[in-house]
């Protein structure tokens, strides 16, 4: 649940509703609320790891909890990578004479040195990198202000058009609201870590928190944007309007600010991914689905699931030399193709559908 993203699909998503990003936002909370209320229901009666490959094997069937488990981790094991090669895109950008690889092996050893260490560390340093957007986000707002005391957008922080106005169709909002629910992908990781939470009685509130936390986020974050920008004719590319919504608000050096804070929550994204899918196959290897004797594995000083996380590790060192679109393309195969089913149906033209395929894919690991 990267801060940021709202900004990233600002464009394509104003687009589609005709301007009322932040109804579409309010709408996927509805929906996600009832999703975390669920969440929150089964990791209080069943207070492991495993998630959904958890409660779908004590309450249904071990077979069925089997095929859920190997969905999830098709679909899981490839997010680290994602951010791996993220990363090298980023730094091959700013440093094109240093070979790619470089970055990758830099990149993912730290990922995995941090999560082998301990999940304390590997929380601290989620929680820096998000407090800077959110830090970002705060100097965004406070420049929003200002613009607007210059007549900027509607000139004023009151107004009821980002949330309704003529021309507003509910289908093309419930339609972004699809979109945006991707914004909040993640959250149901938080069970992942019920066993190692201090008290499991917690963790029904802390699901329902960072629901509602992370919408609040991407409402107020894309409530100021509409108002800001009304429509989409201010932006020369509407897929990712993150630079120049920076640009515009707060000049070039907000806009490197705001880029890094993209960065920042690609760091933030690979270091939860990593340590989720590792506890899913831990939670795996204990119930023997996997081998027990290396998935089953904690480190006895670290109480780390040690094996698990260096082979997350190594898969994601394969982000040498693939493309983005082909390591999307199976994450769209084993865990978000209904997404492209949805999009294929619902939205017309070919630059949609690619611009919003990807969104899709990435969000939760952007996250």
């Amino acid at each position: 649940m990267t801060p940021t993203i709202v900004f990233d699909t600002f464009g394509i998503v104003s687009k589609e509703t005709n301007g009322v990003v932040p109804l579409a936002y309010i709408t996927a909370l509805i929906v996600m609320l009832f999703t975390a209320i669920s969440y929150g229901k089964m990791v209080k009666v069943f207070p492991n790891a495993g998630s959904a490959y958890t409660y779908t094997r004590e309450t249904m069937n071990p077979h069925l909890g089997f095929l859920v488990g190997w969905a999830a981790l098709l679909d899981y094991l490839l997010l680290p990578m994602v951010n791996a090669l993220i990363i090298r895109i980023y730094m091959v950008s700013v440093f094109p004479n240093v070979p790619a690889w470089i970055w990758v092996v830099a990149y993912v050893a730290a990922v995995t040195g941090i999560n082998v260490w301990s999940m304390g560390k590997t929380s601290n340093m989620n929680t820096i990198l998000v407090a800077f957007e959110l830090v970002l986000i705060a100097a965004f707002l406070v420049l929003a202000i200002v613009q607007f005391s210059h007549g900027m957008g509607k000139g004023t922080v009151i107004t009821f058009d980002p949330l309704y106005h003529s021309g507003v169709r509910l289908s093309a909002v419930l339609t972004s609201a699809t979109v945006v629910c991707f914004s909040f992908i993640g959250f149901d990781a938080v069970t992942m870590y019920a066993e190692e939470a201090k008290d499991p009685k917690i963790m029904p509130k802390a699901i329902m928190l960072t629901v509602f936390i992370g919408g609040a986020v991407f409402f107020i974050a894309s409530y100021f944007a509409q108002a800001l920008f009304p429509d989409v004719s201010h932006f020369k590319n509407t897929d990712d309007t993150l630079p120049e919504i920076g640009l515009y608000v707060g000049g070039t050096l907000f806009k490197l600010l705001f880029i890094s804070g993209a960065f920042a929550a690609t760091v933030a994204s690979g270091l939860a991914s990593h340590a989720s899918v590792s506890r899913l196959l831990y939670v795996m290897g204990r119930n023997g689905v996997l081998p027990k004797r290396w998935f089953g594995y904690v480190h006895p000083k670290f109480r780390t699931p040690a094996w698990n996380v260096i082979l997350v590790g190594l898969v994601s060192l394969l982000a040498i030399t693939p493309s983005l679109e082909l390591i999307s393309s199976f994450i769209n195969f084993a865990g978000h193709g209904m997404c492209k089913i949805l999009l294929e149906g619902q939205m017309s033209g070919k630059k949609w559908e690619d611009a919003l395929s990807f969104k899709c894919t990435l969000v939760g690991e952007y996250i």
